[in-house]
């Protein structure tokens, strides 16, 4: 299977989640995946989490019950440990659905509400630094050609 080449940042969709167009830094240093979730809440024998800034931009206020979901133990870039939840989802780069572990955090001050680690882009994908949206391009470039 050969490998597509990204960028350090892009701007992606997550369908399942109802957000699209989302800013995302690729981040080769974090093994997980993150995303930014406001309110997370457990009922039912699930999550209930609530996708919502007023910072970070096509996130409006997106509510999603999750089924299933697990507990993680993420290290940041400072050596702290921090225990968060985390989902499965689905992530659309290049035009291809991929399914995606993501964990839950708030991300409202930082400056990309979602992280893309090394698990999800580890035999799918090559960095190049110097690049920045190649899949929201090629997506914007199909949609204005078909039209």
């Amino acid at each position: 299977m050969s490998k597509k080449t990204i960028g350090r940042v892009d701007k992606i969709d997550f369908p399942k989640l109802g957000l699209f167009n989302i800013n995302v830094k690729i981040d080769t240093g974090a093994y997980t995946s993150a995303i930014h979730c406001s309110e997370i809440i457990e009922e039912n024998n699930g999550l209930r989490c609530v996708f919502n800034s007023d910072v970070h931009q096509n996130f409006g206020k997106t509510e999603i019950f999750f089924d299933t979901y697990t507990n993680t133990n993420v290290k940041s870039s400072n050596g702290y440990r921090e225990n968060r939840y985390k989902v499965k989802s689905e992530v659309i780069f290049f035009g291809k659905t991929y399914k995606i572990n993501l964990t839950l955090s708030t991300r409202d001050d930082m400056r990309f509400p979602v992280l893309i680690g090394r698990q999800f882009l580890k035999q799918k994908f090559i960095v190049d630094v110097d690049l920045e949206n190649v899949s929201f391009y090629k997506k914007n470039n199909e949609h204005s050609n078909s039209i």
